[in-house]
């Protein structure tokens, strides 16, 4: 598809069906048990006061109540049981990007279906934020199958009004939208302006998850001749000459370097990294996502 084509609503259907079931054997038979594993039961709210007995932790002392009954009372919390996800996607023109096996877009379709399959399992909410240089569209979270089917389809079927990336105005709508702590999966290729404050103030609050989108071709390119490169965003064009290796090598060097410096945003606003490509299969990275997750809660208790 080319960054002006549109699917028509029968497409947007039929895209959406076989999303479900191609995504759906995944959840079933993998992702739905990595998902509970690391997700459910990380946060915890109030209950109730009850008094204070033998062995009961001192730092759970209610210190007002406990004043004003003349006697200790600690607080009890239980386990949430329900969480809220949102999925916040890019949609600028760089996401139309794709060659052998599809466009970042439609890798970013699937990741999103696979999280709100496992969301739906799991009877936790989920919610969508469509973002360009501007949040475009919102989906509140909600529970049920037919509102993940009406997640995907405007997912699949809207067309941005703009071209840009701005991330600093997703994380922080979203921020401001939530009343709750919830877990946010920020989907794009981060071709963007500087956003490493929005993500250091939104990961104070919230659990957030980058997912990067890329292509085979930004890492390998083949030699063709001379192409015409075009920025999608900014519009600027260049001529390049393919069989000039270290042309190649410039190309490549620059998105191992995009990603070095992801990995290292990511690293100081203690923000997991997901990295994703076109040509290669979904559900391995996604799995080891949830395993190194296990790994890290279980080391620290």
């Amino acid at each position: 598809m080319r960054e002006n084509d549109h699917p028509s609503p029968a497409e947007v259907m039929r895209r959406i069906r076989r999303l479900e079931l191609y995504i759906n054997r995944f959840v079933a038979s993998v992702l739905a048990g990595e998902y509970l594993s690391v997700f459910k039961g990380r946060g915890i709210e109030f209950d109730q006061v009850r008094e204070y007995q033998a062995g009961d932790d001192v730092r759970t002392i209610d210190w007002n109540v406990t004043a004003r009954m003349n006697r200790p009372f600690v607080k009890q919390f239980v386990e949430e049981r329900e969480l809220t996800v949102m999925l916040l996607v890019d949609l600028s023109l760089s996401t139309y990007f794709g060659t052998l096996h599809g466009l970042k877009r439609d890798l970013a379709a699937e990741f999103c279906a696979a999280i709100a399959f496992a969301a739906l399992r799991s009877h936790d909410r989920v919610g969508l934020v469509l973002f360009s240089d501007r949040v475009e569209h919102v989906v509140p979270p909600r529970k049920g199958r037919r509102h993940v089917l009406r997640l995907l389809r405007d997912l699949l079927s809207y067309k941005p009004l703009s071209t840009g990336t701005n991330i600093v105005e997703a994380l922080d709508f979203t921020c401001r939208m939530l009343h709750r702590t919830a877990t946010l999966f920020l989907v794009s290729d981060f071709y963007a302006p500087d956003f490493r404050r929005a993500l250091r103030l939104a990961r104070l609050r919230h659990d957030v998850i980058a997912v990067l989108l890329t292509d085979r071709r930004e890492w390998e390119v083949p030699e063709v001749g001379l192409v015409w490169l075009r920025d999608p965003e900014g519009g600027a064009e260049w001529l390049v000459d393919t069989h000039d290796e270290a042309v190649r090598q410039a190309i490549s060097q620059h998105t191992k370097a995009h990603l070095q410096e992801l990995q290292a945003i990511c690293r100081s606003a203690r923000v997991d990294l997901i990295a994703l490509r076109t040509d290669q299969p979904l559900v391995p990275p996604l799995v080891e996502f949830f395993r190194q997750r296990q790994r890290r809660r279980a080391r620290t208790g």
